[in-house]
């Protein structure tokens, strides 16, 4: 380990001029393994947007404060391919909060194998969500500011 500190994370990239969010959660880190890859070498954008989907359920799980399903993909853009061994980062914020659904922005960066605190944005989403009884069916949400 270096004994200098490590650099701000929301720092701006030498490289790729991406800035990680400020005025959003980091949610989520994973490292996409070989058994995630399609037959091009390049990982699964099923696997991404399973992992969308657990990034953006953390957020609203404190407002539900129970079970909740994932009603609609309102948005979801791959930017840039995901390969073996980058450091995905998963950012949530709440972006609406109605009577009985919460929906949510994600936006996911990669930081490149072998490419310390360079960051891509690779994907981004919208995920809307719906609070649940014990029966399945849908139930109000606490009323909070977003």
């Amino acid at each position: 380990m270096s004994a200098n500190p490590s650099p701000n994370p929301a720092a701006k990239s030498h490289s790729t001029g991406v800035t990680l969010p400020t005025d959003q959660e980091l949610v989520l880190k994973v490292i996409p393994m070989p058994g995630d890859c399609n037959a091009n070498g390049d990982i699964f954008g099923g696997w991404v947007m399973a992992q969308v989907d657990l990034a953006g359920a953390v957020v609203p799980a404190r407002y539900v404060k129970g079970r909740m399903v994932t009603v609609a993909v309102n948005e979801f853009v791959f930017k840039h391919p995901v390969r073996v061994g980058d450091i995905l980062s998963f950012f949530a914020k709440l972006t609406r909060i109605g009577r009985t659904s919460i929906t949510v922005k994600i936006e996911v960066f990669a930081e490149r194998f072998g490419s310390e605190n360079e960051y891509t944005k690779v994907t981004e989403a919208s995920l809307t969500y719906v609070a649940i009884d014990e029966h399945g069916q849908p139930r109000e949400v606490p009323q909070k500011l977003i």
